[in-house]
């Protein structure tokens, strides 16, 4: 029984083609803010990484009223490690808004995001973004976009999909590849007539199936899902089918969407998506369901990580210095909490003070670091390291589908070091204005710290995309830093005298003032063992005086170790240390005559 007040709809697309900004545009031109009201840019990005970042993290709920329908809308992140919020938000909609860039056509995730939405039935609208780019080729990317299709076995329906394009920055749209741009008006209305309405009975027993978590300082947990049948009364008593088996609950408040708001409502029926307080002890993946006439949804199922870091306490001697939550019972709690709120991350427990944390790759795991330091959390963690499996008693790795854009004058040192990483290209494409797209299978370890170094040898102007392309026999080994690192040999504090005699070394990590301690790295070594350092040392004092001796020493700018830097660069016998206010690194046996040298046999 469809229920035509409804329409939700997912808007999918790769990082940074547009679905943020398209969204802000049909609030906009939907009425939800005033004429005068004074709203930020990309509005559906709340949290301060993701303005940082400029990218969608978490999906987020938002609706829109258009001809006396309402139409939820789910923004979704466009970056691979962050599939898993993809994958189940597709499981609250009923159709999806593709987005693609008019100039970049279809990469990596573009492929990922439409092949779960075609694996679900999902009727697409193919949306052209950023059609006023001078170097849009909309007719040519709308081509790549049905090799897309077809390539990912859809059916004729779902072949048969309309076609816009789109100035999302300043809400301009029209039908089709010819015309002029109007209002966001025919896109609209092509989701009311092109979209079907959501499938449910309001008269049957309840049916939701949980697909989000978030957490409100007065309500405490939120549990966001859609009502696929019956209808939902708040401070009713239902039944929560978990993994366990099934119990009852009371639900508190229930909330739907209007515009960016949760408006609090007696009852919810069929086909709407909800926000409920009062289930503490929900977690994604649960049902709730009529405690008369039980009848649990499938559980969601996404893919299975593919990167691990071990997290641990911050047992430096500077530990506890700066952090509000220092010990392992603490960070362990925390990344529980987190292990429940994301279906895409997986926590192993092994031992009491170290924790292995699996996800979809080292982003979405640098995230997970940053916001933990936001918090106040101080921690140790280990160099990323890819989850391998056992099939048929042979070890398999993850492997990557890698697609690199970049000027002509780069392609030999990136076709290079990707071949050094155990890359094998698959395609080469020059479309003839002075860059090259190049596609390579490579193993997922060969990728670690590698996005560092393709910016500096493709000067900043190479754009590399990843999506995880199943799993091969390990392809054995692949060359790990050819440098080495400079460590401190004692703890102090960092003198400019010392730092000027070392940078004919290597490259520092550290300005002048900086406390150290022994097994505290402090720089980049230029030759590939390790050295030991005496970062502390001053100059000697005497009563003679020549002219010229005593002039400022002049240090060249440190390289600033970022996270993701730190991340990229460390060894497996080295650890990033993160702090709220600081990022560091050290070698995990800090004592210099217990610690096996690089270069030295260690």
């Amino acid at each position: 029984m469809p229920q035509p007040a409804f329409r939700n709809l997912a808007i999918v697309a790769h990082v940074d083609h547009g679905k943020t900004t398209l969204v802000d545009a049909m609030l906009w031109q939907s009425g939800i803010f005033r004429s005068n009201e004074r709203v930020a840019e990309r509005v559906m990005d709340s949290g301060d990484l993701e303005r940082e970042r400029g990218i969608t993290i978490l999906a987020k709920n938002t609706s829109v009223r258009y001809g006396g329908v309402k139409i939820n809308i789910v923004d979704t992140p466009g970056h691979a490690d962050f599939g898993g919020e993809v994958e189940r938000t597709l499981q609250m909609v009923d159709g999806v808004l593709l987005l693609v860039d008019a100039a970049e056509g279809p990469l990596p995730q573009t492929r990922f995001v439409l092949s779960k939405a075609l694996q679900l039935g999902l009727p697409p609208i193919v949306v052209l973004n950023k059609i006023d780019r001078p170097d849009a080729r909309p007719a040519q990317v709308l081509d790549e976009v049905y090799d897309l299709f077809i390539d990912l076995d859809a059916n004729d329906h779902q072949l048969e999909f309309p076609v816009f394009c789109t100035d999302a920055r300043k809400g301009l749209c029209r039908q089709g590849l010819e015309g002029e741009l109007g209002n966001l008006k025919p896109l609209f209305d092509e989701i009311l007539s092109a979209l079907p309405a959501p499938a449910g009975d309001p008269t049957a027993p309840l049916q939701l199936l949980v697909t989000n978590l978030d957490y409100s300082d007065y309500l405490g947990r939120l549990a966001v899902g859609r009502i696929v049948n019956g209808t939902l009364a708040a401070n009713s008593t239902v039944s929560l089918a978990r993994e366990e088996g099934i119990v009852r609950a009371r639900v508190g408040t229930v909330y739907t969407h209007e515009g960016l708001d949760r408006v609090e409502v007696e009852s919810a029926t069929a086909g709407d998506i909800v926000a409920l307080a009062g289930l503490d002890e929900v977690t994604i993946g649960d049902s709730l369901v009529d405690p008369e006439d039980p009848r649990p949804l499938p559980r969601i199922a996404v893919d299975e990580p593919t990167m691990a870091m071990v997290f641990s306490a911050n047992t430096s001697p500077l530990g506890g210095r700066e952090g509000q939550y220092v010990t392992a019972r603490q960070i362990r709690a925390r990344l529980e909490k987190e292990s429940l709120h994301n279906v895409a991350i997986r926590l192993d427990i092994r031992a009491n003070d170290a924790f292995t944390v699996m996800g979809r790759g080292e982003l979405q795991l640098a995230i997970l670091i940053e916001t933990m330091r936001r918090e106040g959390y101080e921690l140790s963690v280990s160099r990323p390291e890819v989850v391998t499996r056992d099939i048929g008693g042979a070890i398999h790795e993850p492997m990557e589908i890698v697609q690199v854009d970049c000027p002509d004058d780069h392609v030999g040192i990136v076709t290079q070091k990707l071949g050094g990483r155990r890359g094998v290209m698959t395609e080469m494409h020059n479309p003839g204005h002075g860059r090259v797209r190049m596609s390579f299978r490579i193993p997922s370890r060969g990728l670690i710290g590698f996005r560092s170094e393709f910016l500096t040898d493709t000067r900043g102007t190479g754009i590399l995309n990843h999506l995880f392309d199943g799993w091969e026999p390990w392809q054995g080994p692949i060359p790990g830093r050819a440098t080495g690192a400079l460590v401190s040999d004692r703890a102090g504090r960092a003198t400019t005298y010392a730092l000027y005699h070392l940078e004919p070394r290597g490259t520092l990590f550290i300005n002048p003032g900086t406390d150290v301690y022994e097994g505290m790295i402090v720089g980049e070594n230029a030759r590939d063992n390790d050295m030991d350092v005496n970062i502390t040392r001053e100059k000697k004092l005497t009563n003679m005086r020549a002219s010229g001796s005593d002039e400022a020493l002049r240090l060249a700018p440190p390289r600033e170790m970022t996270l993701d830097r730190a991340l990229e660069w460390i060894d497996d016998d080295e650890l990033a240390e993160i702090t709220p206010s600081a990022v560091r690194v050290r070698k995990r046996v800090l004592a210099a005559n217990q610690r096996p040298k690089r270069g030295d046999g260690g």
